[in-house]
């Protein structure tokens, strides 16, 4: 059915009421999904990868809804172990975390979904596997705080620079 435009005479066609809904909903949708969406960085760490557990912490994280966007296997020499911990230069166990991340291959991993980073850091648990949450990955693979399974982002401005020195 035709209306007749005003003060023109022309026509338009009404909007199919399905097709507006439709709009406006994938339009909410998108902008919901662009406004919360986050990416994180995990490491498999060469611990895990020793133990093959790779696959297991990778079904476990879609299982929590995290979308995989980018994934390599790597292994860190020691500037590169050296350049992304730098934050920890002056702890006592620097010298012994560069050893430990570059003794085998690790897994860097990009990460989406909404509260990607809080939800990250809930679902590997503690730095120490001692007092991380039952069914973690921390818990449940881990040995010791250093060889700890893991490494997550903790925050949302680490993440961004954290995925770039892996996948830059």
């Amino acid at each position: 059915m035709r209306e007749p435009l005003p003060k023109m005479g022309l026509t338009k066609k009404r909007a199919n009421p399905i097709l507006s809904i439709f709009k406006r909903d994938t339009r909410r949708i998108f902008t919901r999904i662009l406004t919360t969406m986050e990416r994180t960085l995990l490491i498999v760490k060469p611990d895990a990868v020793a133990q093959n557990v790779i696959g297991e912490i990778i079904r476990r994280l879609e299982a929590k809804n995290f979308r995989v966007a980018e994934l390599k296997m790597t292994r860190l020499t020691r500037e590169q172990a050296a350049e992304f911990y730098v934050v920890h230069r002056q702890r006592p166990f620097y010298n012994d975390l560069l050893n430990f991340m570059t003794s085998g291959p690790c897994v860097p991993m990009v990460l989406e979904r909404e509260n990607a980073v809080s939800f990250l850091r809930e679902t590997i648990g503690s730095t120490n596997p001692a007092e991380a949450a039952e069914g973690t990955i921390r818990k449940d693979f881990a040995t010791d705080i250093q060889n700890n399974a893991v490494h997550a982002s903790d925050s949302r401005e680490n993440a961004a620079g954290e995925v770039a020195f892996f996948f830059a």
